[in-house]
């Protein structure tokens, strides 16, 4: 790529990344403050039992310089992240903590023991093991949104976006890599192998029905179901283990209820038995605040879906493989943003002067092979309509669908606007009514004044212990 193209695009991710650095000192700054000025809730965060296993040795008791300190920032571990600190220090000692899966943790004491080992005599094992979660979660807010503009639960944002971006460059292996990551962070993390399953599904229809090879088609398919098996391993080890801690060797009498299923899955019984996660099981009149809590994460979800299917009902309807004019598409998968190399460019340009003119055909796919890795790319996409209309936003959307959905019939409703967001649609959708005329315009600024609030009044309950998710 030319130093012209490149030069602006790195000035406009630095700028990205010193917005990103600012947004989180500003909310480090608002917890600070409201720390200061509002008792907690709950005052048991600092308490530090000794752990269960003595394969978890405490930390050996040092004098510490600086006691304030250190329980100063033990006060701030709250809600979930008393889970993953005491995971980090003693390791998954009760049935529920299995809820939370590991990648958190093992970077929390990756990084206790190596750059921050010289502050467990300053502040305190503890105080170092929460000090780590906040560095590793905002450093990845941080990547997350250098990602997203490209192409949360900030792990888990960082590792999904990743691996999309990757997907949509053409480095599908790469992608695997990301998604895999990201359920070894979330349990929807495994959503991800969609994007794949979508990936496979455009290309091996181009293998049979355009290209005529069936031993491709045959080959695709294979290739496709191993990156979704990658995608699923890390999630499915977790629970592997989990049985083996907790069900092999005990006697019939110790043996929990879902160790002796079918399908001995321990997420989902720590989920149902611990939580009352279900299907309808939060439709509840007691509950009715909790929706009200998520109705505009809900209501933005459902109005970007159904503003891309409004807007491209041929193209969302057909999973892609039609125009927006009926006509079929004359490639596979929609997932990338890349273009066609150099060496093709004379015959793409003779080729696409050609199309160009005819008013029905002006969004022709190229195709191109990389490896084993197939590229679409869409030639007129800039000169048509915008990315956010593109056909690669059907996987995001049918993705964002299913998570709102989940999110209102099965969850604790009142999850949803950190369930949901690491979903590109949300903001491309949200930015696109920013940037309208009239009345998307207004709705675009109520958005902006809703995630204001969000910020002011989430940093003030969620830091102190109060309900607030």
């Amino acid at each position: 790529m030319s130093k012209t193209l490149e030069s602006p695009r790195n000035h406009q991710t630095l700028k990205i990344i010193k917005s990103a650095i600012t947004s989180r000192l500003l909310l480090l700054s608002l917890i600070l403050l409201w720390r200061t000025l509002i008792d907690p809730y709950d005052t048991s965060s600092p308490l530090d039992p000794d752990c269960l296993s003595t394969d978890h040795q405490q930390q050996e008791r040092h004098v510490i310089q600086f006691p304030r300190i250190g329980s100063a920032i033990e006060d701030s571990i709250v809600w979930d992240s008393v889970y993953f600190v005491r995971i980090a220090q003693c390791g998954y000692e009760y049935e529920q903590t299995y809820a939370f899966l590991p990648l958190l943790p093992a970077c929390v004491v990756l990084l206790s023991r190596t750059v921050l080992v010289p502050l467990v005599s300053v502040i305190g094992h503890r105080a170092v093991l929460a000090l780590a979660g906040y560095l590793v979660n905002n450093v990845a807010f941080v990547l997350a949104a250098v990602y997203f503009y490209r192409y949360t639960e900030s792990l888990y944002a960082l590792l999904s976006l990743g691996g999309l971006y990757h997907l949509i460059s053409g480095a599908s292996n790469v992608a695997v890599l990301w998604f895999a990551l990201s359920g070894c962070a979330r349990s929807n993390g495994v959503l991800n192998a969609g994007y794949l399953c979508f990936q496979t599904m455009h290309q091996a229809y181009d293998a049979v029905f355009l290209q005529k090879r069936a031993h491709l088609a045959v080959k695709v398919l294979i290739v496709g179901a191993l990156r979704c098996i990658c995608v699923f391993i890390p999630f499915i080890a977790f629970q592997a283990y989990g049985y083996y801690n907790i069900c092999h060797g005990h006697s019939l009498d110790e043996t929990r209820p879902w160790c002796e299923a079918k399908i001995p899955l321990l997420y989902s019984y720590i989920q149902s038995h611990y939580w009352g996660v279900g299907f309808l099981r939060y439709f509840q009149l007691k509950q009715l605040p909790n929706f009200l809590v998520a109705s505009p994460i809900l209501s933005l979800a459902v109005c970007s879906v159904l503003h891309y299917v409004r807007s491209q009902p041929e193209i969302f309807f057909s999973l892609g493989f039609r125009a927006s004019n009926g006509e079929k598409r004359p490639t596979a998968s929609p997932l990338s943003l890349d273009r066609v190399p150099e060496s093709n460019s004379s015959h793409l340009k003779e080729k696409s002067s050609a199309k160009m003119q005819d008013k029905y055909t002006v969004r022709q796919r190229k195709q191109r092979i990389k490896g084993d890795n197939y590229v679409l790319l869409d030639e007129y996409d800039s000169l048509e309509k915008p990315r956010y209309l593109s056909t690669f936003i059907v996987p995001c959307t049918l993705h964002l669908l299913f998570m709102a959905a989940t999110a209102f019939f099965v969850m604790h409703v009142q999850v949803s606007t950190r369930f949901l967001s690491a979903s590109p649609p949300l903001y491309w959708f949200a930015s696109r009514l920013l940037t309208s005329p009239g009345t998307g315009k207004r709705w675009g600024y109520m958005i902006w004044t809703y995630s204001t609030a969000y910020i002011l009044l989430g940093s003030l309950l969620f830091s102190n212990f109060y309900p607030f998710t």
